[in-house]
């Protein structure tokens, strides 16, 4: 497995890191793992934008063959004049 060493750890940052292990049960490397892969998690890679913006494109051009539509703002112009 590899290994990362991080250097210069802010005190403060270290101290939360800590806190956070002690009460999660965990120990702090556990915790930092479980802390980058909550965060790296959450904020997709431009890659997998990039992937996700594409298969949408595709998905609304197979749709338009099909003569399936849909104008948000219209949609929206239609709602707000209710």
């Amino acid at each position: 497995m590899p290994i990362l060493h991080v250097r210069s750890v802010p005190e403060d940052l270290y101290d939360r890191i800590r806190r956070r292990a002690s009460a999660n049960h965990r120990s702090i490397t556990a915790e930092t793992i479980a802390l980058l892969r909550a965060g790296l998690s959450a904020s997709p890679t431009q890659e997998e934008s990039d992937d996700w913006f594409e298969r949408a494109r595709e998905f609304r051009e197979r749709m338009r063959a099909r003569g399936i539509s849909f104008d948000a703002t219209a949609a929206i112009r239609e709602d707000r004049d209710r």
